[in-house]
């Protein structure tokens, strides 16, 4: 038996708990073996119900007192009641749907649970606790993510068998010299503590081990996407300069805009493709550091596309585009996928015959119809949103284009590090002036009314505003308090009946959302009740109120994303939090976004208290999931595996030397992963 041996070759694994692996993603004994626990109970780590606070998670040793008889709520949902007691109080845990673990407790017995503590009159209940069995000479005991039919127990059991039969055989894929000269620990050391743990410490060195391995195969795929980027030919960019350019503009750019565009011109004069990303907050001025790169490729002949999620943003950026590059001579036109056919096959002709020297356009650019004279530059905006085939076949219809790709999340440096090694990159920190800046405020919902008569006040004045709640529908898991869009908006005409108010999520077809948005850029809606999807707009320079609530089930910095909805005209805008959250992490993390608007500074607080799989999803940015969470967070680690990996590339570019085979392995794997998603 190997690592790439089939799941089934481990005792108590037939075809059906195999089937349940799969969900899981996980189909070889290594796969389980890189399965890691999402969380560890930790025995030491006990406290008396009473002691601990209610929305708080915790450990509880119990005793389980009588199993209740499971209640029939409505189709599709069972409840299955427990009582249980500690030395303190009474504790009901509450099963949902989830008959296996209700049948697994005894009672009479004792029993390690783990979850989030409620007062249920003068007892506590526990809803869909983590439970193991309690054991008096364990003292970390692992937590995996599970799904129905597997318990950690089960996985645990079979992890125990892999490493047994694997560990001492298993080689190593980082080099001895690596690890001697960082501090690491072997690969069976690791995989044995981050399983089951020794104790905090040996847990530790495990984290770290696989941390650095995780970091620097995914620096070493990056770093030989971006060389491989590097060996094509292009389109030099060696004439021309921008002062035409900047003796147009009505205003005067900053300095980080203006240290962006030259880290644009000084890329796109060397012989190989520019691959630069321009991160800057929202209204901090990306799209004037693309208009000045797309200056440069028509003073040297060459054709721009823009590439833009929504027809409706794809509309703003062609009329601030045709602000900025026409009176420069340049012709700058519009590709969408509702434009009539005559107008799509007058703009195809244009883009054939070089007439259009700016295109901006929706997925419509990528199309087999749309061809081009000479496209040397391609610019994709709010790029999380197009995945890297897309991105790719709009770059295919070009000679080796330059690209340049914007985004307007705020990501700390350390995060940039990861997601973009393949990428250079220029941060617009500084933010134009005459920005109106916008006040934050937390509210409870007993304050709700009044924050309704404030959004009807400016609604008298011509004003518009959003409310934006954290559900499009109600589903049967979701706790009763939050807010659903449709049951919002009903709600909402019976304190403001004069109001015309819009919805919008992302369930509505494309054309649904862009009419919505339209109608609400046009004034023809006073408030918008919508989801996150507003997050990536257009400029409504009327809106000035945004209303979010259930604040404390967003993050920081999708919060910021969301109140740089408003403010983006004259008028002084407001956001307003609605949060009635008992955790006083919660409320915490809340008032950082009340006294700050930088949103870099916003991003780095929102990491280290959420970890950055919840700050941006990894997969939109072309990367497979990492294993290890928190990662992101050790700034020391990261450096040290971009060091690492910068080193190795220099000694053994293609990884070719023996002691770096299993590792270009890895890489090889991570490149495949990077392509296909």
């Amino acid at each position: 038996m190997n690592s790439k041996s089939e799941i089934t070759q481990l005792h108590d694994v037939g075809k059906k708990r195999a089937a349940l692996y799969r969900k899981l993603g996980i189909t070889t004994v290594g796969d389980l073996l890189y399965f890691y626990p999402r969380n560890y109970l930790d025995m030491t780590d006990v406290h008396p119900a009473i002691e601990c606070c209610d929305g708080v998670y915790c450990c509880l040793k119990v005793t389980v007192a009588e199993k209740c008889p499971p209640q029939y709520i409505r189709r599709g949902m069972t409840l299955f009641k427990v009582n249980a007691f500690d030395p303190s109080c009474r504790i009901v845990l509450t099963f949902f749907n989830n008959r296996y673990a209700y049948d697994a407790l005894c009672e009479g017995e004792c029993y390690l649970v783990y979850g989030k503590l409620s007062t249920f009159g003068r007892s506590r209940k526990m809803n869909a606790p983590i439970v193991v069995p309690f054991s008096e000479d364990s003292t970390m005991k692992p937590v995996y993510r599970l799904t129905a039919g597997l318990s950690s127990n089960m996985i645990a059991a079979n992890v125990r068998e892999a490493l047994s039969i694997l560990q001492n055989a298993a080689g190593d894929y980082l080099p001895a010299s690596l690890r001697k000269e960082y501090g690491l620990c072997h690969i069976s050391y690791a995989l044995e503590n981050i399983h089951f743990p020794k104790d905090a410490e040996a847990l530790a060195v495990a984290r770290k081990r696989l941390c650095f391995e995780e970091l620097l195969i995914v620096q070493l795929a990056l770093q030989r996407i971006k060389t491989q980027n590097r060996v094509h030919s292009s389109h030099p960019c060696p004439c021309g300069d921008l002062s035409e350019f900047y003796g147009h503009l009505p205003f005067t750019s900053t300095g980080a805009q203006q240290r962006a565009i030259a880290d644009c011109l000084s890329d796109m004069r060397k012989n190989f493709p520019m691959n630069r990303l321009v991160q800057g907050d929202v209204g901090s001025g990306k799209t004037l550091v693309a208009a000045a790169a797309a200056f440069l490729a028509f003073q040297n002949g060459y054709q721009t596309a823009m590439m833009a999620p929504t027809e409706i943003l794809a509309a703003q950026h062609l009329k601030t585009m045709r602000n900025f590059l026409e009176p420069l001579g340049m012709k700058v036109g519009l590709l969408t996928g509702s434009m009539k056919a005559a107008e799509k096959k007058e703009v195809y002709k244009q883009l054939a015959d070089g007439t259009l020297s700016f295109v901006v356009g929706t997925h419509a650019l990528i199309t087999p119809k749309v061809e081009f004279s000479d496209l040397g530059l391609v610019i994709t905006d709010e790029q999380h949103r197009f995945g890297v085939e897309q991105r790719a076949v709009l770059s295919e219809k070009g000679q080796n284009p330059h690209t340049l790709v914007m985004s307007a999340t705020p990501i700390p440096r350390t995060l940039s590090l990861i997601l973009y090694g393949d990428l250079d990159l220029s941060v617009i920190d500084e933010m134009p002036a005459g920005r109106v800046p916008i006040d934050t405020f937390l509210i409870d919902s007993d304050k709700r009314e009044r924050a309704y008569g404030f959004l009807k006040k400016h609604i008298e004045e011509g004003r518009q505003g959003y409310i934006v709640c954290p559900l499009i529908e109600h589903e049967d898991d979701e706790p009763s308090d939050l807010f659903a869009v449709d049951e919002y908006a009903e709600q909402l005409k019976k304190f403001l009946p004069d109001a015309r108010i819009g919805i919008l999520h992302g369930k509505m077809k494309p054309a649904q959302k862009d009419a919505v948005m339209a109608d609400f850029r046009d004034r023809k809606l006073d408030i918008l009740v919508c989801t996150t999807v507003v997050e990536v707009g257009v400029d409504v320079p009327n809106a000035v109120i945004m209303m979010i609530e259930n604040a404390y089930r967003f993050g920081l910095s999708q919060l910021h994303q969301l109140r740089g909805r408003v403010g983006r005209g004259k008028y002084k805008s407001t956001c307003i939090l609605v949060c009635d959250s008992k955790d006083d992490d919660s409320v915490q993390r809340l008032r950082i976004l009340c006294k700050n608007s930088d949103g870099f500074k916003i991003a780095e607080e929102d990491m280290n208290l959420r970890g950055a799989g919840d700050l941006i999803g990894i997969r939109q940015h072309g990367l497979p999931h990492l294993k290890i969470e928190g990662m992101y967070t050790d700034r020391e680690l990261v450096t040290q595996a971009r060091c690492a990996g910068q080193a190795l590339l220099r000694h053994d570019p293609l990884l070719s030397e023996a002691e770096n085979r299993f590792l270009k392995k890895k890489v090889d794997t991570m490149l495949e992963n990077i392509i296909n998603n």
